[in-house]
């Protein structure tokens, strides 16, 4: 292959490496990807008023484990395997439904708003001890037998969602 072919090669795949990072950076900074259902088409094949939806998909990012933490007296860290945080949401909505004047001539559509909504989490750990003591300098630096320790730690989930709904004319 020619210098010049192995550069202009080099180009191309570098533009596409930026066109691809460039479109994919304002998502994972936005936190959430949102996710419109074109039902535009159906709406005028149909000749009637479809419901209007709109959707949000959260982008998940995997936070930094806390370290293991050493303690007198044991032989292995208190946090063997470490929990991991976990940010990202839960999935939004939002619904616009027209309805048959049901509630009154004022009343033609029912909407609901369920915003993308933060979402905390870790994920389970695991603690574990050794079946022997630290060296015990009465036993000329020997350890000492023991029961073994194992703990799991557990997951842990943190969110608010909120959602509203409302009715009235043309939402």
């Amino acid at each position: 292959m020619k210098p010049t072919t192995r550069r202009t090669l080099a180009a191309v795949v570098a533009g596409a490496a930026a066109a691809v990072g460039a479109a994919v950076t304002p998502a994972a900074a936005a936190g959430a990807i949102p996710v419109p259902v074109p039902l535009g088409g159906a709406e005028t094949a149909l000749g009637m008023e479809l419901p209007e939806v709109a959707g949000e998909l959260p982008v998940p990012t995997a936070g930094a484990p806390e370290g293991p933490r050493y303690v007198e007296g044991r032989l292995l860290p208190e946090r063997t395997l470490p929990q991991v945080p976990v940010h990202g949401g839960l999935p939004g909505v939002d619904l616009r439904q027209p309805v048959p004047h049901v509630l009154g001539e004022d009343f033609d559509h029912a909407g609901l708003d369920a915003p993308a909504s933060g979402l905390r989490t870790l994920t389970p750990g695991l603690s574990l001890d050794a079946p022997l003591t630290a060296p015990d300098p009465g036993a000329l630096g020997l350890p000492s037998p023991k029961l073994p320790e194992a703990g799991v730690l557990a997951p842990a989930l943190r969110t608010a969602p909120v959602a509203d709904l409302g009715v009235g004319p043309g939402l």
